[in-house]
């Protein structure tokens, strides 16, 4: 399988947030430019906005470090997943000698920033 550019990554992992609360975030900013991905994640209240907009600002730092000729108005977001990560297991103690399960989920989120003139091959 040959190598082809996949754009520029950032990868945050082991975040304490869920998975299926994150997903919807990542929903609203995919495939759309730099700048107005960030203003959306700047007015979305939620815990998940915060993480994935210090994993969309990584990967823009990393393209334009790497190629000094890109402008952030050149960047759209081609990619963010959202993975499952291990879950932290908790005991949480009830009355008359019970006890249940406190599941605290975490996941990875990797974010892909390309070009918006460049041309992919599927």
């Amino acid at each position: 399988m040959a190598d082809k550019k996949q754009g520029y990554r950032a990868v945050a992992k082991w975040l304490i947030a869920s998975p299926t609360k994150v997903r919807p975030v990542a929903d609203l900013v995919v495939r759309r430019p730099y700048a107005e991905a960030v203003a959306i994640l700047d007015n979305v209240p939620n815990k998940g906005a915060r993480l994935i907009k210090k994993v969309v600002v990584s990967a823009a730092a990393n393209a334009l470090d790497r190629n000094r000729k890109l402008d952030e108005d050149m960047l759209y977001i081609k990619e963010i997943r959202i993975d499952e990560g291990p879950r932290m297991r908790r005991v949480w103690f009830r009355s008359r000698g019970s006890a249940d399960m406190l599941v605290k989920r975490m996941c990875h989120i990797s974010c892909v920033i390309d070009e918006i003139g460049k041309k992919t091959e599927a």
